[in-house]
């Protein structure tokens, strides 16, 4: 065989390297896997983001043939968007996986939540709820979507990160990650939050759901809206959002780079309407999908820090 043929011969039986997205793939698989062997009932945030959807999507290869082995949980605020809660019930059912869902409504009954004012934002509040339901159903862990590029403050975060009896996140009790290793041992009333993909940006999730076709609301994706202008972002026009003075609704095209509470979240400009469409807007633009969308994260780094201290995500 002459060195041509050998040569061909030998890229036809040589394994592919592992490109980018395979590599991020592999340590967050890693990351559930050492979630599912170190503790006893951990648990899934699952909102029906697109951030959550990928979680979902990586804990479903990471045990298939068989079924994920956390609980998915979501936090109800109660102002979610229609379109997100029908996708997460219709993506638990199709994983197989337990849906527990508990409800902010639920605390502002039972007096747990107080709120300023009927039109205050719940985001914040969730926290309350969610230290709440980590207590009734036991769970020692939660995984979450978050990732360091969105803010300052979760990019302090540890993959796992600790949380005390209180549920508090404080940055100098948390634990090294050298070569990988991860200690996920907790105390009784402690838990674990893990953050499979903290090293994701927000393009790579976007190449990942072109990738993998994996589904999402259809609100992430280029159609028409009633918006009005304000402080220079485009707010959603909502019976749970009061117009001010002035303000003029106006039909607009656009998507939502991150879905949260219909009080808090601002679509953007966009007639993207497929995966790769989005990705190529991403790599365009130089804010951050919380920074531009999120009326509520429009806080200082030691303000979310301080949500942290009190539980939040």
């Amino acid at each position: 065989m002459n060195t041509i043929l050998k040569d061909a011969a030998s890229a036809a039986t040589a394994p592919a390297v592992p490109g980018h997205l395979d590599l991020l793939e592999s340590d967050a698989i890693y990351i559930l896997r050492e979630t599912a062997a170190q503790f006893e009932n951990p648990a899934l945030l699952f909102s029906g983001g697109k951030d959550s959807a990928v979680v979902l999507h990586l804990a479903r290869l990471a045990f298939r043939p068989g079924r994920i082995p956390f609980t998915l949980l979501h936090v109800d605020t109660g102002h979610n968007y229609p379109e997100v809660l029908e996708f997460r019930d219709r993506a638990a059912a199709e994983a197989g996986a337990r849906l527990e869902v508990r409800s902010v409504e639920d605390s502002i009954a039972q007096g747990r939540v107080v709120l300023r004012d009927a039109g205050e934002s719940r985001n914040a509040h969730q926290s309350v709820t969610l230290l709440d339901a980590i207590e009734e159903l036991g769970f020692d862990a939660c995984i979450g979507g978050a990732r360091r590029d969105e803010e300052k403050a979760r990019a302090k975060e540890r993959v796992f990160s600790f949380r005390d009896a209180f549920g508090a996140w404080d940055p100098r009790r948390q634990r090294p990650e050298l070569w990988d290793l991860y200690h996920g041992a907790v105390g009784p009333g402690e838990n674990m939050r893990v953050f499979p993909i903290s090293d994701w940006t927000e393009a790579d999730i976007w190449r990942y759901i072109a990738r993998e076709a994996i589904a999402l609301p259809a609100l992430y994706f280029a159609h028409d809206r009633d918006v009005v202008e304000r402080n220079n972002r485009l707010v959603p026009v909502h019976p749970l959002i009061a117009l001010r003075d002035g303000e003029v609704p106006v039909t607009r095209r656009v998507r939502f780079r991150t879905v949260g509470d219909i009080t808090c979240t601002c679509p953007v400009a966009s007639d993207a309407a497929t995966a790769e469409e989005i990705l190529t807007e991403t790599l365009a633009v130089e804010t951050s999908e919380r920074g531009s969308t999120r009326l509520d994260d429009a806080v200082s780094e030691a303000a979310m820090e301080r949500r942290k201290l009190a539980g939040y995500f």
